[in-house]
């Protein structure tokens, strides 16, 4: 009795098995056959960045899909040589190439050099310091037929103790999770992986003037508004996890300070911290800045930095700009 037992559950699971796989199959066939996206540029900016890991998971992915692709990787004037050497390994993949520029030309203007390289309607931008972390990513992206512009998002890696960026960024995860854009869907847009219509990234390009870190995508978003172009945020995050050091974070967020500084009325109300200094009295902060400011930065660099510092920091920095 036991042996016909063992030998009809044994009967049960090959025809589940069985079944079960023809399911599977049939619902991906279906799946990839209601593509709304056939064509897709997959456009990579780097400056000192090696990419190679995030170039061959995404190579991976779109060689699956019943797609006409190619991955292009710009190297903004990269000064590592090491750098430059590993990334030249993406040539040997197929449908993937690497254009080495000799000079950096600046955040926006290496986008604007990629969308018109491109040779496909469909353009995906990923900053070059993003992690792939999950198998799909390119098929939600293909499937998506909601908006000219999509905005995948980004979730943050684990928290690393002592990392300033990593600790910046983990309590500002919030942030980035599809219900919290889509409140303020201009406002929220971010280019660290973002698809786009090749037509009209090259009708509304980035602005040029933004030679230095930050604010180029917020100000995009701001035209995309003006031009009552939709944008749909989805939940197709890659994942952030690479972080500088402190010192290099800190001059990042100086040069970003900047940045928003010499640009701030194309930016006023799409700036939180515009809009926050707008309500403080200047003086004091300077004065805070003057007196304090140092020893806020050597704690930042540190092995030991405060986000309520960084915080402050970034207040006075701002507001002490010539």
């Amino acid at each position: 009795m036991k042996s016909e037992e063992f030998a009809s559950t044994i009967l049960f699971l090959t025809i589940f098995g069985a079944f079960g796989i023809e399911i599977w199959w049939k619902m991906r066939t279906f799946a990839l056959s209601i593509m709304a996206i056939k064509t897709l540029s997959i456009l990579i900016p780097t400056y000192n960045d090696a990419c190679t890991s995030l170039v061959i998971a995404l190579h991976q992915q779109a060689e699956t899909l019943d797609l006409n692709y190619e991955i292009i990787m710009a190297d903004d004037g990269s000064t590592d040589p090491h750098v430059k050497e590993v990334n030249h390994t993406i040539n040997t993949l197929p449908y993937c190439r690497l254009i080495e520029r000799q000079e950096n030309a600046g955040r926006a203007a290496i986008r604007n050099f990629l969308a018109k390289e491109a040779q496909y309607d469909w353009l995906l931008f990923i900053d070059s310091d993003m992690v792939v972390c999950r198998n799909d990513f390119l098929l939600k992206y293909i499937q998506t037929d909601d908006a000219p512009v999509v905005d995948g998002g980004v979730s943050i890696g684990p928290r690393i103790p002592g990392n300033l960026r990593s600790m910046y960024e983990s309590a500002s995860a919030h942030e980035h999770i599809v219900e919290k854009r889509r409140q303020k869907p201009y406002q929220d847009f971010h280019t660290a992986n973002f698809l786009i219509r090749r037509d009209l990234m090259l009708a509304h390009p980035f602005n040029q003037h933004f030679r230095h870190y930050g604010y180029e995508d917020v100000l995009l978003g701001k035209e995309l508004e003006q031009y009552a172009i939709p944008i749909c945020h989805i939940d197709n995050p890659l994942s952030f996890e690479i972080f500088e050091s402190n010192t290099d974070f800190v001059n990042k967020t100086e040069e970003g300070l900047r940045t928003l500084h010499q640009f701030q009325e194309e930016l006023r109300g799409y700036s939180r911290l515009l809009d926050i200094t707008s309500r403080l009295p200047h003086f004091p902060i300077r004065l805070w800045h003057k007196l304090i400011g140092r020893l806020e930065r050597r704690n930042l660099t540190g092995s030991h930095p405060r986000l309520w510092i960084f915080k402050i920091y970034k207040l006075g920095y701002f507001l002490s700009l010539p």
